[in-house]
């Protein structure tokens, strides 16, 4: 037979005041370690997660930009846009070493900017005028194993279809782009015409010119096979962070 009546009393209720309150204050010290050991996991797990822009998961992002544009407080963050995060250190880090086939290189100059004019020789006439260049950056590559320098450029256009109709032009007129020299480095003196190789490719929306001189920027009409080799090298590179975009 169930009498219903008072329910019977805890062992909790049974032990004196102050080892009930001593039970209590285990109980809620318990409580307040496990939820630290939450927290501890989970800043663990933010830490190790890949985040835009590492080039190695779990060891950070490389790139002095940030992945997303700040937000107000109480509003979500934005990814930054193609044209935000479009800069030199972004895709050419300069912490990074830079190889293809036999060709070792690191990086010495980075610079960029809106204006394609910016890169041109001639800041008064506009080689891209009405191709929708949107701009640019630009990296010397150093060999570690040579003396050769590889001034990297790239342009960046509206779509697939304004690089296209854009390429033509920029080979025609390579020369007349800027050479990205190395810090400290200054330019040959007037008359001299160094001994070089270009390439220049269209990559997705993009068109990178490559030029690669020697670092005492010695004079000659035609490329040796370092250069050569280096330009192409060089051309790999510059174009790889573009391929699939």
């Amino acid at each position: 037979m169930t009498i219903q009546g008072d329910a019977p009393t805890g062992a909790a209720e049974d032990l004196p005041v102050t080892r009930h309150r001593a039970v209590g204050e285990r109980r809620r010290l318990a409580v307040m370690w496990s939820v630290v050991a939450v927290l501890a996991a989970g800043g663990a797990w933010v830490v190790s997660t890949p985040h835009p822009g590492d080039i190695l998961p779990g060891l950070g992002p490389t790139s002095t930009l940030p992945a997303t544009v700040t937000a107000a407080p109480g509003q979500v963050a934005k990814p930054l846009t193609e044209a935000q995060s479009f800069g030199a250190e972004r895709y050419f880090p300069g912490q990074r070493s830079y190889e293809s086939d036999q060709f070792k290189a690191h990086r010495t100059a980075a610079r960029d900017g809106t204006d394609c004019q910016g890169v041109q020789n001639d800041k008064t006439h506009n080689l891209l005028d009405k191709l929708d260049c949107q701009g640019w950056l630009g990296v010397a590559l150093t060999r570690s194993d040579q003396p050769v320098i590889s001034s990297v450029t790239v342009l960046r256009f509206a779509d697939a279809g304004a690089a296209a109709r854009a390429l033509q032009a920029v080979h025609d007129h390579a020369a007349e782009f800027e050479f990205t020299f190395p810090d400290g480095l200054v330019a040959p003196a007037a008359g001299v015409r160094p001994m070089a190789a270009t390439r220049v490719e269209l990559v997705s929306h993009y068109i990178t010119l490559i030029v690669s001189r020697y670092a005492d920027q010695r004079p000659g009409d035609a490329p040796d096979e370092l250069l050569a080799t280096s330009a192409r090298s060089a051309a790999a590179i510059g174009g790889q962070p573009f391929m699939w975009m």
